[in-house]
């Protein structure tokens, strides 16, 4: 089945909607649809997983423990370490931000 990434986009995004697309022991692909949103200001992911995201539309901005940040625009892609602390700092409120990840180990 052929599904694209950019239609299909939640009606209500008061918070950011997380899809899985696949799914197995070693790996998840997630695609992820924020407007506006941006992690708690408390607190830091801590994943024990690999993580590769791509911004496919939109914008967002990413920051690590460290207080650097990395802008990822369309078509930007980042890989992510394990337990490589990092949040995001903020994402378009003009339209949707649609990411795609992919976690590994």
């Amino acid at each position: 089945m052929i599904k694209n990434l950019l239609n299909s986009l939640p009606d209500n995004l008061q918070e950011e909607a997380f899809e899985d697309l696949i799914k197995t022991d070693s790996v998840r692909i997630e695609r992820i649809v924020s407007h506006g949103h941006s992690s708690p200001a408390t607190g830091w992911y801590d994943q024990y997983e690999h993580e590769w995201v791509m911004v496919l539309e939109g914008f967002g901005v990413v920051e690590f423990e460290s207080g650097e940040c990395i802008t990822l625009e369309q078509g930007d892609s980042l890989n992510i370490p394990a337990h490589k602390k990092h949040k995001v700092k903020q994402t378009s409120e003009q339209q949707p931000t649609i990411w795609l990840a992919v976690f590994y180990k």
